[in-house]
């Protein structure tokens, strides 16, 4: 028994300096959690499918302020007209026929400008501009939950490997009982049973190593799909984000600045916008109209000059109750985003507060698992020494040393649980991006594109041709 507990020792101090001195390389080479984070940020798809989706609502105010300036369209086209006329009677020898044909070609162009809409038209374009305002937030909405993912991935790709670890240490230290109590039934001091459970713990733990590389491969892919590459060697994060203590005053923060409210009340301002728009359109409008137009007989000399200017008013008198339905629905919308700007103030609340108090959880599982870990390391220990004297059997060893185990598994765990739950906390309050986090990474600007297009430039006008190199630039990525 002595030989091969001193083995044991031997065992686990050679694997404990192996574990160390890995460590310490690593360490030097070892990527931060930074790292991950700027790397989500940049190779995220997710983020860039919505600044598309935000560029797309930037091209609706262009387009609303395309309303009011004038519309001109060109027309040209050939006619062919012809006719075949036969008179004369029954009884007539010689009936006559008539035949004629002319081709004529037109051109014309036909312009129109908005004058007056009692204010509809700027109604849709303020509706639109708050519309972009409202899908900004939704960008910090999203990134936030990519990079809360990212360091969901960066941590459980720690967690899996450290479990891995575990496991393998403890299979080597387990292979040794083995083989010890192999030898003590050769020589008659323990019986075949306890070489049985020997084998069942070595099996057992061999079964737990796969899973926990099933975990890790698993974890493994998360990180690649959240990151955009593959994990390198990490480096467990050390100072966790500053976070203020009180739970009310972070509520009252997460109110104020969560990209989800301040995303719904713009929305309710764009329904409000439309009803004025709904309203506006049973007023009439006044339009300035003009056309200028050239047709040409191409099969003769004639041709005719003609060109028009006139103000025109018009309104609509009945279209079978559309208008009408049109400014309840407006205002129906508008009653749906004032419910939905109250949900979103409940549940960031709520968000912030389980955040909290899954913090909280979290670092109280972390101490009370650091003393597990301690007290079940004593108590290990103590049991393998009194094996030694023959006060304890084998599997009394054994299961104090699964009981270790166990516990420095959710020690590790508990761990990382702390880093998840603090960073929750900062997206639950809405501060989790990367100019909050001071991430070294080039911000994606959302006003860049909105300052090209707002006043919906023509693609022959200098800001047309810069938007054009923007736009190609944009397609390179």
């Amino acid at each position: 028994m002595a030989g091969m507990i001193g083995c044991l020792k031997r065992v686990g101090t050679l694997g404990l300096a192996g574990l160390v001195l890995v460590g310490t390389l690593g360490a030097a080479r070892a990527e931060t959690l930074g790292d991950a984070l700027r790397d989500a940020y940049i190779n995220s798809g997710l983020l860039q499918q919505n600044r598309a989706l935000l560029r797309a609502a930037d091209e609706d105010v262009a387009q609303a302020v395309a309303t009011l300036r004038p519309i001109i369209d060109w027309t040209a086209g050939v006619v062919r007209d012809f006719n075949r006329v036969r008179s004369g009677s029954s009884n007539t020898l010689n009936p006559g026929a008539n035949s004629t044909a002319e081709t004529t070609a037109n051109v014309g162009v036909t312009a129109s400008l908005l004058i007056y809409d009692f204010g509809r038209s700027d109604f849709l374009t303020e509706a639109a501009k708050e519309t972009v305002l409202a899908t900004r937030e939704t960008l910090r909405s999203v990134e936030q939950l990519v990079l809360l993912t990212a360091v969901q991935a960066y941590m459980n790709v720690i967690r899996n490997r450290e479990f891995v670890d575990l496991r393998r240490n403890n299979l080597r230290l387990l292979q040794e009982e083995l083989r010890a109590a192999n030898d003590r039934f050769e020589v008659g001091e323990v019986t075949r049973t306890d070489v049985a459970q020997a084998e069942a713990a070595v099996a057992l733990a061999e079964s737990g190593l796969a899973v926990a590389e099933g975990d890790l491969a698993r974890a493994i892919e998360e990180f690649l799909q959240a990151v955009g590459r593959a994990p390198g060697s990490l480096r467990t994060p050390g100072d966790l984000p500053a976070l203020a203590g009180d739970v009310d005053s972070a509520k009252a923060a997460a109110v104020r600045r969560h990209p989800d409210i301040l995303s719904a009340q713009r929305n309710v301002t764009v329904a409000e916008l439309n009803m004025g728009a709904a309203a506006a359109a049973k007023l009439p409008s006044v339009n300035l109209t003009g056309r200028l137009g050239v047709d040409e007989e191409l099969t003769g000399r004639g041709f005719s000059r003609a060109g028009s200017v006139g103000v025109e008013l018009r309104g609509p008198i009945y279209q079978g109750g559309r208008i009408s339905s049109l400014e309840r629905q407006a205002r129906a919308q508008r009653d749906a985003q004032l419910a939905r700007l109250h949900l979103a103030g409940l549940q960031v609340k709520q968000d912030v507060g389980n955040a909290y108090a899954n913090l909280r959880a979290a670092r109280a599982a972390r101490t009370a698992n650091i003393e597990a870990v301690r007290a079940a390391r004593v108590a290990f220990e103590g049991t393998r020494e009194e094996a030694m004297l023959g006060a304890r059997t084998t599997l009394d060893v054994l299961d104090s040393e699964q009981n270790l185990l166990d516990s420095q598994a959710n020690l590790i765990s508990a761990n990382a649980d702390v880093v998840i739950a603090a960073y929750s906390v900062l997206a639950a309050m809405g501060e989790l991006t990367a100019r909050d986090l001071n991430l070294n990474v080039p911000t994606y600007d959302p006003g860049a594109y909105y300052d090209l297009v707002k006043t919906a430039p023509v693609p022959i006008s200098p800001q047309g041709k810069k938007l054009d190199r923007v736009l190609r630039a944009l397609g390179q990525q």
